[in-house]
């Protein structure tokens, strides 16, 4: 979930990653830990997301195809 929050999110978690796949043996090392607690900086630094205030106007940029949405 937290990934959309996170640029660059998944080259930087890869080595965690990896941890998942099956037949390979979990080894934290210093390399993991290292990305874990670089994770947790850069959740804690995160912009959040809110609601426009309302007060001035604002412009949505969006994107649409037959195979996905996207908005900016």
């Amino acid at each position: 979930y937290y990934r959309r929050f996170i640029e660059g999110f998944s080259k930087t978690a890869k080595p965690m990653t990896k941890l998942t796949q099956k037949g390979i043996k979990f080894d934290w090392g210093e390399t993991k830990e290292n990305v874990f607690q670089l994770i947790k900086q850069k959740l804690c630094s995160a912009s959040f997301l809110a609601l426009p205030e309302g007060k001035e106007d604002f412009v949505v940029y969006c994107d649409a195809s037959h195979k996905g949405l996207g908005a900016v």
